[in-house]
């Protein structure tokens, strides 16, 4: 994580959970990360559709795109019918692992913006595959923020914050088909995504 609030929200979801695989969404409390909010979202996730929707946006992602995004759909950031942002909720839903993700904003004029993605899974109603805590920051605010929206994404790394991928069932399924790492404690790719295994539990 390089973001400083992707670090401070990771931080505070860890000490909610007090061991478990994720807290639950009600003791997340908006006072305790007032500073976060702006950049920090709450994603609704139908596992059996494959889907995600934006539940709430803070005013830097909403500006960001141009746009209000409470009930647009997640992977309606990306912009593209090829991007699979899918696998980033399936792994923290489905999985309940947090990820960490790199991406890039590119606006109609081809301008960018390089952005950090943090997911948390959260437990709602005894099931942790229907919520996601997440924040979406960027690495500089440029001058244009607000003024000329973000039309597409496209992710640039990816790191799972978990235990070692190997011991994860779930996480193997969901990324059956990375390569295995020659050496445990280096990142590995696939295409263009960079994959850290282990990570803290």
């Amino acid at each position: 994580m390089k973001h400083p609030t992707s670090r401070l929200l990771h931080a505070y979801w860890d000490g909610l959970r007090r061991g478990r695989a994720a807290p639950d969404r009600r003791e997340v409390e908006p006072g305790a990360i007032r500073n976060l909010l702006a950049d920090s979202l709450i994603l609704e996730v139908d596992v059996p559709a494959s889907s995600a929707a934006i539940r709430l946006a803070g005013t830097r992602v909403c500006a960001l795109f141009g746009r209000e995004l409470r009930t647009n759909a997640f992977a309606d950031l990306w912009g593209a019918p090829d991007a699979d942002p899918w696998r980033l909720v399936e792994t923290v839903a489905v999985d309940t692992l947090g990820v960490v993700a790199g991406l890039t904003g590119t606006t109609a004029r081809n301008e960018t913006i390089d952005l950090e993605l943090i997911l948390l899974p959260l437990r709602h109603r005894g099931q942790t595959q229907t919520r996601i805590l997440g924040a979406l920051s960027p690495h500089v605010v440029p001058h244009w923020l607000g003024l000329r929206p973000v039309t597409r994404l496209s992710t640039t790394s990816l790191r799972v914050l978990g235990p070692d991928l190997r011991r994860l069932g779930g996480a193997e399924t969901s990324f059956r088909d990375l390569p295995a790492p020659a050496n445990d404690a280096l990142p590995f790719r696939r295409g263009h995504l960079l994959v850290h295994p282990g990570g803290r539990g």
